[in-house]
């Protein structure tokens, strides 16, 4: 089968070893292995910072949230509580975005990015992260977390006075940014993913090419499925037997998944736009307008704490620890306190969008389960199904970085049998996203 196209078309023959010949060039040119020993030195430092700054954050967080209220005889933090906590990070991040190089680092509304670093900026990031991040600011750390890897990274290459080119700046901004994201995914293969897809190496035809192959595979994957369990009939396949039941994939769980992507898609859109236009209205006396959107998100989780009796936690924050409450206790809430915090929630998200500092990942994996779990109970649907595909829309819609969210969203599920749900529901979020009329919200 590879003879005849090898004779009609010549130059094919001679293609394939000239690009193995140059590939063998580039690894064995002295500059690209001492960068790759640079970068693996690199990311023993840039890790262990990583490490201290996400337990630094974490530590403040449950100091604000949680020791200081019940050392005033609270066993939650009252529905008032988020409000001054809103009001000293909106103060602080505004005379940064103001005053200090860098601003802050990137307005999250703009997405994921790996260019720019610097390690003149490191000052002012790590301080308007520190102040919205544990100060409850509906946002992740990952995108400070990338600022962070590529410009200690730089300060290492100047520090061992390597020389500085346009592309080592390049190689080790990326290399610092993977190492230290690598910390809070829990994995290498996410950072990995993530740091190719927001480098945008290959431009729209890298995603024109994947996007087939995603959909295909996932398709496959059920197909396969679906026929091998008719048929009662097995192939061997590369798959560890674990001792928890997967779950059942049946007709109802893909065509809601295909649906249910679609509205995520729309939807998350209207917060990302929400979250530009919040932006731009912020850039314009930086200092004031960045409290104004502080308080408003502010805002947003004591109404919700006031209106459901619940904890204001469950609105402020990046969702990353409720989401695993959700995750584990999923009847707990009800529809009522579910339409609740995904409806204050999204409107803090939106807001911190465009005022605060951070990364916009954790949070729309948030709003994604909580939409999952809200619509299970639809005929067909399983809440483990839904959960899957509407923190994969979510997460695609969000980041538009496809593979990255099917790789994200199946290692924190854990079950290879949720995978092509994963694939279909970031696909159909994806392009459906990319279709819709541009407009404010949309990222070139």
């Amino acid at each position: 089968m590879t003879e005849p196209s090898a004779r009609s078309d010549p130059s094919a023959a001679g293609k394939q070893p000239e690009e193995a010949d140059r590939l063998r060039d580039i690894l064995r040119a002295p500059g690209y292995l001492k960068a790759l020993v640079l970068c693996a030195l690199i990311g023993v430092p840039v890790s262990l910072a990583a490490f201290w700054f996400l337990v630094g954050l974490h530590e403040l967080e449950h100091v604000l949230w949680a020791d200081v209220p019940h050392g005033l005889g609270w066993d939650d933090p009252p529905w008032w509580w988020p409000m001054p906590l809103f009001l000293v990070a909106g103060l602080v991040v505004g005379l940064v975005a103001a005053d200090l190089p860098g601003r802050g680092g990137h307005i999250p509304a703009a997405g994921l990015h790996t260019g720019g670093a610097s390690s003149t900026a490191l000052p002012g990031v790590i301080l308007a992260a520190v102040a919205s991040l544990p100060f409850g600011a509906v946002l992740g750390p990952e995108a400070p977390l990338i600022v962070l890897g590529g410009g200690l990274a730089l300060l290492f290459r100047n520090l061992a006075r390597a020389p500085a080119t346009v592309q080592s700046n390049a190689l080790l901004g990326a290399a610092g940014a993977a190492a230290a994201i690598a910390a809070i995914f829990g994995s290498p293969l996410v950072a990995a993913v993530l740091l190719i897809e927001v480098a945008g190496v290959g431009g729209p035809r890298l995603f024109a090419v994947m996007l087939p192959a995603l959909l295909s595979s996932g398709v496959g994957a059920l197909v396969f499925t679906g026929f091998g369990r008719w048929t009662g009939l097995e192939t061997g396949s590369l798959r560890l037997r674990l001792p928890q039941a997967p779950p059942r994939l049946d007709v109802g769980d893909v065509l809601w998944t295909l649906l249910m992507a679609a509205a995520v898609a729309v939807v998350m859109h209207l917060v990302l736009t929400a979250g530009q236009r919040v932006a731009a209205f912020s850039e314009k006396a930086v200092r004031v307008r960045t409290v104004v959107c502080a308080l408003g998100a502010g805002a947003c989780a004591a109404l919700y704490a006031l209106i459901t009796d619940r904890s204001p936690v469950e609105v402020a924050s990046s969702g990353q620890a409720t989401l695993s409450e959700l995750a584990a206790d999923p009847h707990a809430w009800g529809v009522g306190a579910l339409l609740a915090v995904l409806a204050f929630k999204g409107v803090a998200y939106a807001l911190c969008l465009g005022s605060l500092r951070g990364g916009p990942v954790f949070p729309a994996l948030f709003l994604g389960a909580a939409t999952g779990v809200l619509l299970a109970p639809l005929p067909g649907l399983g809440v483990v199904p839904a959960m899957a595909a509407g923190m994969a829309a979510a997460t695609a819609a969000t980041l538009r970085l496809p593979v990255s969210s099917v790789v994200l969203v199946a290692l924190l599920l854990g079950s290879a049998d949720t995978v092509p749900l994963v694939i279909l529901a970031t696909v159909v979020a994806f392009v459906t996203t990319e279709l819709l009329p541009e407009g404010f919200g949309r990222r070139g």
